[in-house]
């Protein structure tokens, strides 16, 4: 199951309803968008991955994730843990890119995307900890899986993700590592 497919089980009904409210849409467009932005979030790590310091920085860093209950944690706390996650993977203008880009395709407000990244971006990191996990996954095994979830997204999302990370530098990750910072 993707992780996105995934996301949306752990979300079910009432999680939709909820991100459906704080975005101002029907369950089913907020279903849409949420899978658009996680598939977003995926792909951007799956872009750090491609490289060896990212991959080894984001397996740390899912160490550090794998007993995170995002789904049941404070929502403010969730955001600013999103922020730092999305400043890793997409860059704070690769973020900011994607969420216009996200805001466009959906027809929703770009602030209120840009707040609904923050908030799905340790869900993602959790189940994404989880099953690394589960399976004992290698970092080589970890940029596999990732390799697989990116080729499955959408040719617009594709698009998205090449204008997000188009002035972004490479690697992407901070000079200490995710680690410390997550």
């Amino acid at each position: 199951m993707r992780l996105t497919d995934r996301l949306l089980a752990e979300l079910g009904d009432p999680g939709l309803e909820q991100i459906g409210g704080m975005l101002a849409t029907d369950p089913g467009r907020a279903r849409d968008v949420i899978a658009a932005s996680a598939a977003t979030i995926v792909g951007g790590m799956a872009r750090d991955a491609e490289h060896p310091d990212g991959a080894e920085a984001l397996r740390t860093a899912l160490d550090e994730h794998t007993d995170a209950d995002p789904f049941n944690g404070d929502v403010a706390s969730l955001i600013r843990d999103g922020q730092n996650i999305l400043a890793h993977v997409l860059g704070g203008q690769g973020t900011e890119t994607a969420a216009y880009g996200l805001a466009r395709l959906s027809g929703l407000d770009p602030g209120a995307v840009m707040r609904l990244l923050a908030l799905l971006a340790p869900m993602v990191m959790s189940l994404l900890a989880v099953r690394a996990e589960a399976s004992d996954m290698s970092t080589e095994e970890m940029t596999t899986e990732l390799a697989r979830e990116r080729a499955t997204l959408p040719g617009e999302l594709a698009v998205l993700l090449a204008d997000a990370f188009g002035d972004l530098p490479e690697p992407h990750t901070s000079r200490d590592g995710w680690g410390s910072a997550w």
